[in-house]
């Protein structure tokens, strides 16, 4: 299946994705001199003749048929009764089910409409999934947040050739790290926040080519694999589960990609490592929630396009960096309950808005730590890598850029 059809599905199936009711509605969408025919919730049409064809072709949709059919059966509660037009042979008249005609588009060479996506959010379904689901090969798209699946995750599903959505959130899945998910060849977005799932994570994850990582609210353990930095996401989430140890000291080691990670409530101890300088287009870091130590990075000055930036709740101490309270993008900035000591004349003037300094050690401003608290700063020895203030932000990019060119060299044959 060709990469151009595959996108092209990925944006109907978002467009439509939001229009989705209980009722039978019908939409005939265009792309370039063909059409593709869309039927929400009941039925489908791919061709605007008052006679079309009643029989799709046996090839590919008596294969869904199958699939679905043992999916069903799996299923032992559906409150909504989104099953109900689970009935017959016409896959494509099912709820929560979208189909797409590539060939009418010159896309592919299916005859025939095929099953592009599967959307059954929020529809409150309890049971588990079955590994027929493999045989859905022209799927793209596989949303099923906010229902009640449990279980493991089927290992067939490495066999989804086209899908590049997976959001398996708020569900009530469980076992290991599903590194089947990391064998599906053309995945971009992975979401398994707010599941059961539990152990360490793989080093795979952060080497796929993926754009969205979402790991929140689970019961991963362990420390954040060391290639953390690879990743060419432009959002992780690791939030609410128990990894510890360390940051990993080389995060940041491929570039500016990444726009938001969060690592808050783990238990996370350590030093924020000044390599967070080559995340230059980051926008929100939020490590609240964990027991780092040590004094803040220079480095946290170079993200120029830091918007939110909260460290609260851990056990940071010495001076906060004044040039960051400057950052022109930074909205929201929050040290709250940590053991600094110190703090700038331009931040302390910032302290009523949206910046909180609150519960530290700072000598003047009010809501600080009593002074015993203060006397037993914990991690005092120890001993964070730290660069000057003036060479930071140009030694790390400049550092970056010779990594780059060193694991790129330019072909001298073209």
């Amino acid at each position: 299946m060709k990469t151009t059809w595959l996108l092209a599905s990925l944006f109907l199936l978002q467009i439509i994705s939001t229009q989705v009711t209980t009722s039978s509605v019908g939409i005939d969408i265009g792309i370039g001199s063909g059409r593709v025919g869309v039927w929400i919730g009941g039925g489908y049409n791919p061709n605007p003749n008052p006679n079309p064809n009643p029989n799709p072709p046996v090839s590919t949709l008596q294969r869904a048929y199958s699939a679905l059919q043992t999916w069903k059966s799996a299923i032992q509660e559906d409150p909504l009764r989104i099953l109900e037009s689970w009935v017959g042979t016409n896959v494509c008249a099912y709820k929560g089910v979208f189909c797409v005609d590539p060939k009418e588009e010159g896309l592919g060479d299916a005859n025939g409409p095929v099953i592009a996506g599967i959307d059954l959010n929020n529809g409150n379904l309890q049971g588990t999934l079955v590994k027929e689901l493999s045989l859905l090969t022209d799927l793209s798209l596989l949303h099923l947040n906010s229902n009640r699946f449990t279980g493991l995750i089927p290992f067939s599903l490495k066999d989804l050739p086209s899908l590049i959505e997976l959001d398996l959130s708020n569900n009530r899945f469980s076992g290991p790290f599903p590194t089947q998910c990391l064998l599906i060849p053309n995945l971009i977005y992975l979401d398994l926040r707010f599941n059961n799932f539990s152990g360490p994570i793989p080093e795979d994850l952060f080497n796929k080519r993926l754009d969205a990582i979402f790991l929140n609210n689970n019961q991963f353990s362990g420390p954040i694999p060391p290639n953390l930095g690879n990743s060419p996401a432009s959002v992780i989430n690791l939030a609410n589960n128990r990894f510890f140890g360390d940051i990993p000291f080389n995060f940041g080691n491929i570039g500016p990609r990444l726009k938001e990670i969060l690592f808050i409530n783990n238990q996370l101890t350590g030093c924020i490592p000044e390599g967070i300088a080559l995340w230059q287009e980051l926008q929100v870091l939020d490590v609240s929630f964990n027991s780092l130590m040590g004094q803040l990075p220079h480095s946290l000055s170079c993200l120029t396009e830091i918007e939110v930036l909260n460290l609260g709740h851990n056990k940071l101490s010495g001076s906060f960096p004044d040039v960051v309270c400057s950052l022109r993008t930074l909205v929201n900035l929050s040290v709250t309950n940590n053991f600094l000591s110190g703090l700038s004349q331009d931040c302390s003037s910032k302290r009523y808005g949206s910046f909180d300094f609150s519960v530290n050690c700072i000598p003047g401003l009010i809501g600080q730590r009593p002074e015993p608290e203060c006397s037993l700063v914990p991690g005092g020895d120890l001993n964070c890598l730290r660069l000057p203030l003036p060479l930071v932000c140009g030694v790390l990019v400049e550092t970056q850029k010779q990594k780059q060119k060193t694991a790129n060299p330019r072909n001298p044959y073209p």
